[in-house]
């Protein structure tokens, strides 16, 4: 793993990382970001409408094939979102986006 990855692990996207806790909150819902650019970090979805359940997201990283771009990650239809706070489901990368 190199530093970038180790940096991103357990944090919530969108977070600062000099925030001294950049981890998840305990009354909030998170998606887990699986693979590419992103993986390791947790995306807010707490205020995710039910009809936004199989949207996926485009998030602004540096860190995609194109800086500044975005990296592109959909939640697996065939696996259950359950509500409630915590990590509730997972979204795999499917590519980047300039």
């Amino acid at each position: 793993m190199n530093g970038d990855e180790q940096l991103l692990r357990g944090r919530v996207y969108g977070r600062d990382h000099d925030d001294p806790d950049p981890g998840p909150l305990p009354h909030r819902t998170y998606a887990a970001l699986m693979g590419g650019p992103l993986d390791g970090l947790l995306l807010d979805i707490t205020d995710r409408q039910p009809e936004e359940a199989g949207d996926g997201v485009a998030l602004a990283t540096e860190l995609s094939r194109w800086p500044g771009g975005r990296a592109l990650y959909d939640p697996d239809p065939a696996e259950p979102h359950r509500p409630g706070p915590g990590v509730t489901c997972r979204f795999h990368y499917t590519g980047d986006a300039p």
